[in-house]
Order: structure tokens, then C-alpha cells, then sequence
């Protein structure tokens, strides 16, 4: 529930600080005086959008605050999901708006988007207002309201997840089977491709091992020359670097070196070690080079066939349009593997289609659970509603709740629709076709009467339901959102003095010239100025001792 109220320089208030309570509280004014401010202020904690008409002085923002409390843990699962502070169930939501309009949302000092802001108010705060009278007359409306009162919100979770699953079955369903005939269009094409590449028979890395044959091949005889010259200068003739080598080592072979260098480095080789490891190094070289050149032999044959296989797989990247090479190899393995899957496309079309079928099923049978125990609660809904309406000047109602089955929806397979007849010899009617505003602000009255404690709303505003009636049926009216607010908070902005004399606590909305401005105010009213109110609302502007009589009366009854 609201525990706290704050408004600052929103519209005509400067700032109002409010401590509200629970049970119901009856918020009265003259018109004009700013009630409509103080709902818009509200909406705003519930996620409606504002522009910078709102502010009352330019020069700063307005800041609108409210405290909930008791607030139902199912709305733990939202804080959860969207990384916000769950603080023992106090929610404090704020809403900054500056003096270019744009505004910022906030939950427990975290700031949030709107569609969030709306989302976790829905469960705080239900704002009824003469405007939300049309609700009633909305399909969708009227399911929900059958469903809180059949209890259904166990069995709609579970059909709404099957269901969920069932049309990601038929999706995947689809696109399979668009899968499936993309291919078949292009079965022939695909089959041309594959059938002249498998003749081709490409395979990774095979273009550069062809491309090093060829090269090698094409100028065998040269390479084998100038190799075998390379290994007969290093080792073969009679004047060959090996040859050299081993004549300078004999020439320095016995010398003491460190005469002239000083004693070795520990670790580091003598200039004879290090001529040997040349002599070594070099015979390796030139037994490498001696056997690559004997390995190097012309073959036309290879080389004509390497040739041919080079122009084949250049010429077919040319043709099938490839960036390179390997992408022509890609294509191949693709290929491949389309001609293959065929048949598993078809295997698994089939099972998921067997799934599809198996999970309809069951959902057929899990929405035909949900419309028996809708038609159960309809029937009670219909007994329960005419009889409360009918003492609130409504006599000769007569209510009925259609269920018409369909198709499968995410909401079963029923349609709602309420049909009424308020006089006699009248025939049963859509209500949005025969409801006066002021039968449906009754009804929904009713019918708020009847869901409060299954909604399970810790907060309900009625912003002038009781619009267009008096006298007895006003008292009554009154009665019954005193009854709802034994369980729950409630608020009521009304002009009726029937109606606000039932209320736990009252504010008083003003307005006053303040210099050059009119700045509207939020009172809570203590017992003697309560009577004074009531005795303004009962008489006018000038209370008597007879309005003041009147008014204690109604108080004290």
C-alpha cells in the first residue's frame, strides 16, 4: 500500500508531504480545487508520460516520491530478473521531471525504463476511473475477470507455458518446411554443382602442392644443375671448400693460440674447435644438396599431368564464381553434406510434427479444464453480481456471461462476453451496447467488490466512480468500498457526502492565492473540520447549523 506521498512543483503544488493509511481514505475538494493534479501526480508513480507543462516553476523539476509497502513477493520475480533491490517489500518509486520535459524513473534509487515502471506498478496501485469504466465492456477484460475469480492463475501458467512451446514447435515446423522447399528448387542446380565437382574432386591444400610439382618439374633440369654445381663446389672437387678447410686446419694444427689470445673463455670453442664446426656444418650442407639434386628428375609425363590438373581446378573457381580456391572446396563439402541431409530433414519434420501433435493434445485438454472452471465461476459471478447491484439501484438486472469456445489462444479457448438487461421486457444485451456511465460505474463497482481480495491488490483508487447517483444508493455505494477497504487500501475521490462520511481518514484538497500565484493543497482533516467539510459538500458554500447537524448525523451513523 502507499505509505508515503511526496509532490514537488508539480502543476498547481508547490510540495505536499502525505502519510497515508490503510483502509479507506476519502480525498473530497471543490472542482478545480486539484484532485485531478493529485491523480496525475499518482499516474506518474505508475508510469505515465508527462511534458514540461507539468512543472509549476520553470526554474527547477518536479519530483513526485510515493513509499509502498506490504507489497505482494510475486513481484520479486521483476526485481530479480531486472537486477533491482527487493528491500523486505518496501518499494519507493520516484519520478524526476525537468523543465524540458524529459523525465527519469527510479525503484529504490535504481533508475528504470517505463515499460518497467509500469510493469512492477501493476501489481502496487489499480487507478479506477470514470475513463476506465469502458475496460469493462473489453473482451480481454472480462476473461480476466472470470479467471481471478475462478482461480485459474495456476492452471493459466501452465497452459500458457505449453502453449508457448507449441507455437515455438510450429515455427520451427515452418521453417523447416521453407527450408525444405528452398531446396527442392534448388534441387537441380545444387545437383549440377555437385555432380561436376565430384568429377573435379577438389580437396584442401591440393592447389599448392600441384602448384609446387609443376614449379619443380617445369625447370628440373636447371634446378638439378645449379644444385649439383652448389654440392660439387662445397665438397666434390679437388679444390671444394671442404677441401680448403681441411688444408687450413692442418696448417694450424699444433698451435697454441692462447699465446696470442690468452687462455678460452670457460664454455667458449678454440679457433681450431670453431674451424672444425665449420668443416662439419658445411659437409652436411653439401650431402643435402647432393642428394636433392639426385632426387630431381625430368618426367614430362607428371609435368603435363600436373599442367592439366592446374587449368582444371583454375579454371573451375573461374566458373563457379569462387573468391579462391578454397572457397571452391567449401562449396564441394557443402554440397556434400545437403545431399546427405535430405532425408534427416525429413526424419526430424516428422518427429516434430509428432511432438506438435502430442503437446496440441494436451492442450486441448488443459483448455477444456480452464473453460469448466470458467463456466463454474461465471455461473457464481452472475448470482453473486446481481444480486450486490441490484440494492445500488439497479433492480431489474439481469446479467449473463456468454463463453463462446474457439480456437486455441495463449488464453485457452474462450471468448467472454458480458451481456445485461436493466430493464424488464429487455432483451440480453453486450453491455458496452446497453449500459448507461452511470450503471457501468455501478457494475464495476460491484465487480471490484467481488474480485479485490482475488486480485490480490494491496492499493485501488476510485477517482469518481460514484458519478450520476445520490441519496440511498450513494450510501450504499459507499458501504461497499468500506468493505473492500477491510482488506486493502483504498481511495476515494468523490463529491458525495453518503460516500465520504464512510471513510477511515479524509484529505481535503484546496486551493489559495499565494501572491501572484494559486497554489493547491493536501490536508488531513481531524473530526470537527471532517464535519465542516461534509457540511460543505451537503449544502454549499454557506454551512449552517442544519448542514452541520447533518453532517455530524452522517458521521456518527
Amino acid at each position: 500500500m502507499i505509505r508515503n506521498l511526496s509532490i514537488i512543483n508539480y502543476a498547481l503544488i508547490d510540495k505536499v508531504e502525505l502519510t497515508l493509511r490503510d483502509g479507506l481514505t476519502i480525498l473530497t475538494g471543490e472542482t478545480g480545487a486539484g484532485k485531478s493534479v493529485m491523480m496525475g501526480a499518482i499516474s506518474l508513480l505508475m508510469g505515465e508520460r508527462v511534458d514540461s507543462k507539468v512543472l509549476a516553476n520553470r526554474e527547477g523539476k518536479a519530483v513526485i516520491e510515493g513509499v509502498f509497502d506490504s507489497v505482494a513477493s510475486s513481484l520479486k520475480e521483476i526485481f530479480d530478473a531486472n537486477d533491482l533491490d527487493w528491500n523486505d517489500g518496501q518499494i519507493i518509486v520516484r519520478r524526476e521531471i525537468a523543465a524540458n520535459g524529459r523525465s527519469r524513473a527510479f525503484i529504490n534509487d535504481t533508475p528504470v525504463t517505463l515499460p518497467l515502471l509500469s510493469e512492477v506498478a501493476g501489481g502496487l496501485v489499480d487507478i479506477h476511473s470514470q475513463h476506465s469504466n469502458r475496460l469493462l465492456s473489453k473482451p480481454d477484460y472480462q476473461l480476466s475477470i472470470i479467471d481471478s475469480i475462478a482461480d485459474n492463475a495456476e492452471l493459466l501458467a501452465d497452459y500458457k507455458n505449453d502453449f508457448s512451446k507449441f507455437v515455438g514447435l510450429r515455427n520451427k515446423i515452418k521453417k523447416l518446411r521453407d527450408s525444405m522447399e528452398r531446396n527442392r528448387e534448388n534441387r537441380e542446380l545444387r545437383a549440377f554443382q555437385l555432380e561436376q565437382l565430384t568429377k573435379i574432386n577438389p580437396k584442401k591444400g591440393e592447389l599448392e602442392e600441384v602448384e609446387k610439382e609443376y614449379d619443380i618439374l617445369s625447370d628440373a633440369d636447371d634446378l638439378r644443375s645449379r644444385i649439383g654445381q652448389a654440392a660439387y663446389l662445397l665438397s666434390i672437387s679437388d679444390t671444394s671448400a671442404l677441401n680448403l678447410i681441411g688444408d687450413a686446419g692442418a696448417s694450424i694444427d699444433g698451435i697454441d693460440f692462447s699465446l696470442f689470445e690468452g687462455p678460452a673463455e670457460p664454455g667458449q670453442p678454440t679457433l681450431m674447435e670453431r674451424l672444425q664446426n665449420v668443416y662439419i656444418e658445411l659437409k652436411d650442407i653439401g650431402d643435402s644438396l647432393s642428394r636433392i639434386s639426385s632426387g630431381i628428375e625430368s618426367d614430362p609425363v607428371r609435368l603435363a599431368k600436373a599442367d592439366s590438373r592446374l587449368k582444371e581446378l583454375y579454371e573451375a573457381v573461374k566458373r563457379f564464381k569462387m573468391e579462391d580456391y578454397n572457397a571452391l572446396v567449401d562449396l564441394y563439402n557443402s554440397l556434400k553434406k545437403e545431399s546427405n541431409v535430405g532425408s534427416d530433414k525429413i526424419e526430424e519434420l516428422n518427429a516434430l510434427e509428432s511432438e506438435a501433435r502430442k503437446l496440441g493434445d494436451t492442450l486441448k485438454e488443459k483448455a477444456e479444464k480452464i473453460s469448466i472452471s470458467r463456466a463454474a465461476a461465471a455461473k457464481k459471478f452472475e448470482e453473486t453480481l446481481t444480486s450486490d447491484a441490484r440494492p445500488l439501484g439497479l433492480k431489474n438486472l439481469r446479467f449473463s456471461v456468454n463463453i463462446i469456445k474457439g480456437k486455441l489462444t495463449p488464453d485457452g479457448k474462450d471468448t467472454i462476453e458480458f451481456l445485461c438487461a436493466f430493464n424488464k421486457n429487455q432483451p440480453l444485451m453486450p453491455l458496452s451496447q446497453t449500459a448507461s456511465g452511470g450503471e457501468m460505474a455501478r457494475l464495476t463497482l460491484c465487480i471490484k467488490a467481488i474480485t479485490a481480495n482475488k486480485l490480490k491488490l494491496p492499493t485501488v483508487i476510485f477517482d469518481e466512480i460514484d458519478t450520476g447517483v445520490s441519496g440511498d444508493i450513494a450510501d450504499r455505494m459507499g458501504s461497499m468500498m468500506a468493505d473492500i477497504a477491510s482488506g486493502m487500501q483504498v481511495f476515494a475521490i468523490t463529491h458525495l457526502p453518503q460516500v465520504a462520511v464512510k471513510g477511515k481518514s479524509h484529505l481535503l484538497v484546496f486551493k489559495q492565492d499565494e501572491g501572484e500565484r494559486t497554489v493547491s493543497h493536501v490536508k488531513t482533516l481531524g473530526y470537527d473540520e471532517r464535519v465542516k467539510e461534509i457540511a460543505r459538500m451537503l449544502s454549499g458554500k454557506e454551512i449552517n447549523d442544519a448542514a452541520l447537524t447533518n453532517a455530524r448525523a452522517l458521521l456518527e451513523g
